[in-house]
């Protein structure tokens, strides 16, 4: 029997996979616990349609990404932090301030876990931080450090 999986199956395949199991397996097990679907042709059909349409909603928010990491380029921020005479602060600008800053400047939510940093910054000076938007899509926002 052909049947659409609904579920992941260990052994079997995942989630809108489309396989071909015996009749008793099918009938006993994976549609009575609703781990799958008989595919018909109407089943099929409406399979094709989800895929698509989850493609389409994937491009867009790529799409979305890219512009705005183009924004995001775009953007210096600036912090203010006393500091020693060897440009050391007294201070740290972290992922989360980032991340804030972003917020208010792109009035974009950006996680801070998407703010990657080793370490937080703690010398005078421009920096450059990556902000992964995506596997795929990321930016470098400039950071300068000033003395207050």
């Amino acid at each position: 029997m052909r049947v659409i999986l609904k579920a992941e199956v260990r052994g079997l395949g995942r989630t809108g996979d489309i396989k071909d199991v015996a009749d008793g397996y099918a009938r006993n097990y994976l549609l009575p616990k609703g781990l799958a679907i008989e595919a018909t042709g109407g089943e099929l059909k409406h399979l094709a349609q989800e895929r698509q349409a989850e493609r389409t909603k994937k491009d867009r928010a790529h799409q979305d990404a890219e512009e705005l990491a183009q924004r995001l380029g775009a953007v210096t921020l600036v912090f203010r932090l006393k500091a020693g005479e060897q440009g050391k602060t007294f201070g740290s600008v972290t992922a989360k301030e980032v991340a804030e800053a972003l917020k208010k400047e792109v009035r974009t939510e950006i996680d801070k876990t998407k703010v990657v940093l080793r370490e937080p910054l703690r010398s005078l000076g421009v920096h450059k931080v990556e902000v992964r938007l995506l596997a795929d899509v990321r930016a470098d926002v400039t950071v300068a450090i000033e003395p207050a």
